[in-house]
């Protein structure tokens, strides 16, 4: 007798230990009863009736993520894919809904952010899909929120992670871009070039300023030195007129020898008879004394003119 009421013992064990489950944390388990919804059970150890009872299904509750590709057209006719990314959560007070009312709540979300991205993408253009991209996010958050609420499903949150236009249209923007640039880099060469330009001329009119000065400092020089020659010449009981003739032949004599001391030099012909200083010194007198008598005519006669405007008037 004991030999047969061993095994039933142990396939009464066996039966009793099949009834004892367990559920982990953030999950919840529903249990049916010949195909009737019986309990949800939450997380710890649980038994349910062998044979009369089972678990029909295990809800995660942790916060899911789900990425959807969307491919539609911008208001600019350009075709361009968006990735959509839906953190979604099933309420825990709504676990039956979650697992009852939905059959596939992936399939579901998805049609849902399709219909909301290709509602939303074609009224803006492509550079508006850039900057606005939150806004279609919070559009299919909004729209995700409330069709999901009713089958136990909280939308924590959605996001647009990636915008990839048409390889062609990138492209196009990489040159437009490149072209921007390019732009940019040649208005500051342009303008680095003139500043340059401007400090050149600058640093030449300064220059020019400075040489001036300086051949105005040398015949200043020159002048008082020939004054002060003149002066030693009359102090010895020279002339004026011979003072000056001799200080053009000592002149016309040093330009002579300095010609001759420089080795590359160009040839220079000038006259070098002893005559010379006194033919200049003529030619120079006789030109000053043309000058002052055309400056003196000219006077008689505007003198004249005026005299003859007077008498008309009166």
């Amino acid at each position: 007798m004991s030999i047969y009421i061993i095994p039933i013992v142990i396939f009464g064990f066996i039966i009793l230990f099949s009834g004892i489950f367990t559920v982990k944390q953030q999950t919840s388990v529903i249990v049916e009863r010949f195909g009737k919804f019986l309990s949800i059970r939450n997380s710890g150890l649980h038994f349910k009736i062998p044979v009369f009872d089972r678990i029909a299904g295990r809800i995660n509750l942790k916060i899911q993520q789900l990425d959807v590709l969307v491919e539609t057209k911008t208001k600019d006719d350009v075709f361009v894919r968006l990735k959509i990314s839906v953190q979604f959560q099933v309420i825990k007070e709504k676990v039956y809904d979650a697992f009852y009312k939905l059959e596939n709540p992936h399939d579901q979300i998805t049609s849902y952010v399709f219909d909301v991205v290709r509602a939303e993408v074609p009224k803006m253009k492509l550079d508006d899909v850039f900057e606005r991209k939150d806004d279609i996010a919070i559009a299919v958050k909004q729209e995700l929120n409330e069709a999901m609420i009713n089958y136990g499903y909280d939308i924590i949150k959605t996001l647009v992670t990636d915008i990839d236009p048409d390889l062609q249209v990138k492209e196009a923007m990489n040159r437009i871009n490149a072209a921007e640039r390019e732009k940019v880099a040649a208005e500051y060469e342009a303008e680095a070039e003139r500043i340059k330009i401007v400090a050149k001329a600058r640093a030449e009119a300064e220059s020019k300023r400075l040489q001036g000065q300086g051949i105005a400092d040398q015949r200043r020089e020159i002048a008082r030195g020939l004054e002060e020659s003149v002066d030693v010449l009359n102090n010895v009981g020279i002339n004026s007129q011979e003072a000056s003739a001799l200080i053009v032949v000592t002149q016309h004599y040093d330009t002579l020898q300095s010609i001759g001391e420089e080795t590359n030099s160009n040839l220079i012909l000038l006259p070098n008879s002893p005559q010379a200083g006194s033919d200049m010194l003529n030619n120079m007198i006789a030109s000053f004394t043309a000058s002052n008598q055309i400056g003196e005519e000219m006077k008689r006669q505007n003198a004249k003119k005026g005299i003859r405007k007077k008498s008309d008037n009166d």
